[in-house]
């Protein structure tokens, strides 16, 4: 039982090191602003392009700057639910034995 328990936490920690290795985006006004991220909802890069930039106001800038991480953040969110769910469902097999069944 508890072997079984012990290789459920290390597929947990595979799969945080898989998500850590997934980029997602989120872009806004068609690429004037992209966000990269990755699966573990760790921002690692902004492109602002030039064009935008010299004629964004401030208020444009920052409000299109969450838009573009939320969007960012939600595919993360996706991405993330997705393996844990695929990972939940070979765990919940493998433990099945567990239980008798």
């Amino acid at each position: 039982m508890f072997d079984k328990l012990f290789a459920a936490q290390q597929k947990a920690e595979e799969i945080k090191k898989r998500l850590d290795t997934i980029s997602v985006f989120g872009e806004v006004e068609n690429g004037a602003i992209k966000i990269t991220a990755t699966a573990n909802k760790a921002i690692t890069g902004v492109a602002i392009d030039e064009e935008f930039l010299k004629t964004a106001d401030k208020e444009e800038l920052e409000e299109l700057l969450l838009t573009a991480i939320n969007k960012a953040m939600a595919s993360a969110e996706e991405v993330s639910a997705a393996e844990m769910q695929a990972s939940a469902q070979d765990m919940l097999g493998g433990l099945g034995g567990m239980f008798g069944q």
